[in-house]
């Protein structure tokens, strides 16, 4: 026989010897006692018995799968080595057995061995429970064996002998191959498929790999190859029904492994300076967890979660240390739209994790538990008073990722809550998180308020008074993320007030509109294009509320950068709001320092158009003495286009200032009469209305070629 992992190989060939023989020479290169040898050779070895034969193999079952009754003890012949006891033979026969099977599967070409494999799988069916010490030996043994045999039914006896050993040993058959194959091959790939194919075991198999896996905390080895093994199992199809009871718990399970991995290849607590070897955790551990769950959702109808998944880049966002609560999100979101039967099981099995003391268990529960909130009748399964006690507790966490996800969880209650009082007392918790240093919690309180609008009785009124000294200093804060979203909240709540501003209502309102108006116009110049499209859009919906019958020049400005346009809208807001010149001119002049060339770019070109068709009456002198010196600084500005519009509309505050009552010390111009002077000619600007603008050339960015 071949030298192996069942040691050196016996003098006779295989197949050669009786069980009893071969039991005799086992136990001798063990040191075992048998008895005293045999004086004078040894007896020729006979042909290899044929499965159940009689007189050959003592515990060969019969047809009915039961084993024979054992011979009658005898006495030894002379030189013959004694017998031992029944019970202790049976059992080590039984032993042997299995050995002798496993050793004999490597002769391919071998004409008993397919009869030798039935007869193992058949025996262990019915006497597995004896085999325990016997059980990680012929695991090993298999491993080894199985790749070299033909295909067919010895192969399929060989994979039947597995499956018998694990229904009465699971736990066992599973260490052992997570033991003997840490690195991918193909021997256990077949393993681990045959286990996952036989009904009987596949649930109990999955079970213990479940488990090796939550114990496996210290051992990142064995919780790869149970992982890889969990995503060889799920990946045959019908394996995910074995299951059912578990599913939930196995989800999580994935999950919260993926938080660890990113943990562990870059800990969150480290400073934010990413290169491209802190993208996630090695992609072979990463990559064959992410492959289990998405087996595990595909084998139970999942397909459209799994798609989803892939088009929102959530797989990659799982992966990763800073983003993989945002994964959790997504993925929570799609199970919600596309696999609502495991939901229930879900809540259920978070709740006692919100309370975990491991971070990574408590972190990744709180997400799952936030995005369920998303499906109503999910989130009815606690009273609401329940869930706002817990999300407003996490709202004095000191940890900004907790309260990142209690705002998140307070906006998804808001649109499903169902009484009107549980929505106003999200109030004081959104609008304190307006002034948090973090954008991620901004950015949630802002989706937040936005989906408390959504309402069908929202607080329009109450919002408008509460937002008008909060949001304007938004529309203009550093981060893209949350202008774009500040923006599109105070296009919300125009909308959802237009009915009472085109009656004259909504008095606050109408304040705040008309204080975000001038960063409106100049924001649909930002160079992000979120915060461009919001301002667009917001300024549409302030055009249906307050009829200015300005959509088709806001549209022409924001695409084409039309100065006509742009004229026009100036004369019509200086006509109507001629009280509010000042102020739009003195937010104005702010964006003529902005470090962003497009906003300095259109302020300048507002500045000019805003100061024509305004009267002397209207502006004082020492605005117009500001605005001309804001101006002299421009035309030396980098930008040729800033500095030619600066050139144009310091012109026409010279106009302007030639006609105001002149004070002493005015430096602009000489003192003269304005019933003398002639009409102030309108600025002329390069007109760009024909050539639209796409977006490389409207960000800044040079265009193709």
């Amino acid at each position: 026989m071949a030298r192996g992992v069942w040691g050196p190989a016996r003098g006779a060939p295989v197949g050669a010897l009786t069980l009893t023989a071969l039991a005799e020479g086992i136990r001798a290169s063990r040191g075992q006692p048998w008895g005293p040898p045999a004086p004078g050779p040894q007896p020729q070895p006979e042909p290899a018995p044929a499965a159940g034969e009689p007189g050959r193999a003592a515990t060969a079952p019969t047809a009915g799968g039961e084993p024979l009754s054992p011979p009658p003890p005898q006495e030894p012949a002379p030189g013959a080595p004694q017998q031992t006891p029944w019970s202790s033979w049976e059992e080590g026969a039984l032993a042997d057995l299995a050995v002798y099977t496993a050793a004999c599967l490597e002769e391919a070409g071998f004409v008993g061995t397919q009869a030798t494999a039935l007869t193992l799988s058949s025996t262990l069916e019915a006497r597995g429970h004896r085999l325990e010490d016997q059980v990680h030996g012929l695991v090993r043994g298999l491993l080894a064996q199985v790749p070299h045999l033909a295909e067919g039914r010895p192969r399929r006896a060989a994979l039947r002998v597995l499956s018998a050993l694990a229904l009465e040993h699971s736990r066992d058959v599973v260490s052992a191959l997570l033991r003997c194959s840490p690195a991918p091959n193909r021997a256990a790939t077949e393993l681990w498929r045959s286990l996952s194919r036989n009904q009987r075991v596949n649930g109990q198999v999955l079970v213990q790999l479940l488990w090796a896996l939550k114990g496996s905390a210290g051992s990142q080895l064995e919780a790869l190859a149970a992982t890889r093994a969990l995503g060889e199992m799920l990946a045959v199809s019908g394996c995910v029904g074995a299951t059912r009871g578990f599913y939930p718990h196995l989800l999580l399970v994935l999950v919260t492994q993926l938080h660890k991995l990113a943990w562990d290849a870059h800990p969150p607590d480290t400073p934010k300076v990413w290169a491209p070897s802190h993208r996630g955790p090695p992609h072979s551990h990463a990559s064959c967890t992410v492959e289990a769950l998405k087996a595990l959702l595909t084998g139970d109808g999942g397909r459209m979660v799994v798609t989803c998944m892939e088009q929102a880049g959530g797989w990659r966002r799982l992966v990763g240390a800073r983003t993989h609560l945002e994964g959790v999100l997504l993925l929570a979101s799609a199970l919600v739209a596309h696999a609502d039967h495991h939901l229930r099981g879900l809540f259920g099995d978070l709740l006692p994790r919100l309370r975990s003391t491991d971070d990574a268990q408590r972190l990744t529960a709180m997400a799952f538990f936030t995005g369920l909130l998303q499906s109503r009748p999910t989130a009815r399964l606690l009273r609401e008073e329940v869930i706002l006690e817990w999300l407003r507790a996490w709202q004095g966490d000191p940890e900004p990722t907790v309260r990142w996800l209690g705002l998140l969880g307070l906006g998804h209650l808001a649109l499903n809550c169902r009484k009107v009082r549980h929505a106003t007392t999200l109030l004081p918790a959104l609008l304190g998180a307006l002034s948090e240093g973090d954008p991620r919690l901004v950015d949630a309180a802002l989706g937040a308020l936005q989906r408390v609008l959504l309402r069908s009785r929202a607080p329009v009124r109450l919002l408008s008074v509460e937002l008008r000294p909060r949001l304007p200093p938004l529309l203009d804060d550093a981060r893209d993320s949350v202008r774009a979203s500040a923006v599109g909240l105070l296009g919300t709540l125009v909308r959802r007030g237009r009915g009472g501003l085109r009656v004259g209502l909504r008095r606050p309102l109408r304040k705040l509109v008309l204080q975000s108006l001038v960063p409106l116009l100049l924001r649909q110049h930002d160079p992000s294009p979120d915060t461009a499209e919001s301002a667009e859009w917001t300024l549409a919906c302030c055009d249906q509320a307050l009829p200015w019958g300005l959509l088709e020049e806001v549209g022409t400005e924001a695409h084409y950068h039309s100065p006509e346009a742009l004229s026009r809208i100036c004369h019509r807001l200086v006509r109507w709001y001629p009280s509010h010149v000042p102020s739009f001119l003195s937010q104005t002049q702010g964006y003529l320092r902005s470090p962003q060339s497009p906003l300095r770019l259109a302020a300048t070109l507002l500045t000019g158009f805003l100061v024509h068709h305004s009267s002397p009456s209207h502006v004082s002198q020492d605005l117009l003495d500001s605005l001309f010196q804001d101006l002299g600084r421009l035309q030396s500005d980098p930008e040729p286009a800033v500095a030619a519009a600066a050139r144009v509309s310091g012109q026409q505050v010279a106009l302007l200032a030639r006609v105001q009552p002149q004070p002493c010390g005015w430096r602009l111009l000489r003192p003269g009469r304005p019933s003398c002077l002639p009409a102030r000619p309108p600025p002329v600007y390069s007109d760009s209305r024909f050539q639209h603008c796409s977006l490389p050339g409207r960000w800044g960015c040079s265009g193709p070629g």
